[in-house]
């Protein structure tokens, strides 16, 4: 399910599934799209912080268009404790390895993932960074 903010809208709460992760994209060519994310943070649960949160940014093939700096893109990971991933949409083989990186992180937030927590994924992404 996708949505352009938080919070979600409340009339349809009883028909919405768990919320096993959140992906907050951010388009590096955008001001916009980090303070849409940084507004839609407040409205997030802090347990959400605990293994259930990542960022993506989009756009960092284009680095020369970049109006957003990369310095606030890492302080919200840290300060989130959450991983930051790094994706170019234009390019389809990157596209698809992130996609993948996604939906692993998904089963693994969702418990199908014998013997990994979604509090340890964090880490998992940070050492799966320094490859």
């Amino acid at each position: 399910h996708l949505a352009t903010s938080l919070p979600l809208p409340s009339e349809k709460d009883h028909l919405r599934p768990k919320i096993d992760l959140i992906v907050f994209i951010i388009d590096i060519k955008s001001r916009y799209s980090l303070k849409n994310v940084e507004d839609s943070l407040a409205h997030v649960d802090a347990s959400f912080f605990l293994g259930k949160v990542c960022f993506l940014v989009t756009g960092v093939g284009r680095v020369n268009c970049c109006s957003v700096e990369m310095n606030g893109i890492w302080k919200l990971g840290e300060i989130y404790c959450s991983p930051v991933l790094f994706c170019e949409l234009e390019l389809e083989a990157i596209r698809i390895a992130t996609a993948q990186r996604l939906v692993q992180l998904l089963r693994i937030c969702a418990g199908h993932v014998p013997g990994v927590s979604a509090l340890s994924f964090g880490s998992l992404m940070w050492n799966s960074a320094d490859d």
